[in-house]
């Protein structure tokens, strides 16, 4: 278990983290996905506590996009090719240290930031890869609570949860 006393910031990924990584292709062309009501619980939580909550992803749908801000989450970027570029700009901006930050992903594009982060977190069903660089495996598979397993540990682990 890593040491979960020093995170500030969550950065998460959406599909395979936030959600399950199904896709219901609708006739609009509009592509579904499922949040677990619980995830979106710990992160409200998380950003009342002064916890910062940053989600990057390769895709880029709206409701995605209406989801986390439904939730107060206001970094927020979607449809990005190059994570590390994103995740390098955003604590240059705003002066983090990866020492303080946990993040959570479950496949080949997260590695590279993953490797950065003082906790580098996936689902229990993150892909093999993913899961060999990880220091913190949840119990609980993407969309189905994995990210609140993550962040009521490190706000249990702070005494900030309660």
């Amino acid at each position: 278990m890593p040491d979960l006393s020093a995170i500030k910031a969550f950065i998460l990924d959406v599909d395979g983290v936030l959600t399950d990584g199904t896709l219901l292709a609708l006739n609009s062309g509009e592509q579904a996905r499922a949040f677990h009501i619980r995830d979106g619980y710990a992160i409200r939580h998380a950003l009342r506590r002064g916890y910062r909550i940053v989600v990057i992803s390769g895709r880029n749908e709206e409701g995605v996009r209406k989801r986390l801000e439904s939730l107060d989450v206001h970094d927020i970027f979607l449809g990005v090719d190059d994570k590390m570029k994103i995740f390098n700009t955003y604590i240059n901006t705003y002066r983090l240290d990866p020492a303080h930050i946990a993040y959570m992903g479950d496949d080949m594009p997260d590695i590279e930031v993953m490797r950065r982060c003082a906790v580098a977190a996936c689902p229990a069903d993150a892909a093999a890869d993913v899961h060999q660089i990880s220091n913190y495996v949840a119990a609980r598979p993407g969309g189905h609570g994995a990210v609140r397993e993550l962040i009521e540990a490190v706000m249990k682990t702070q005494q900030t949860w309660a």
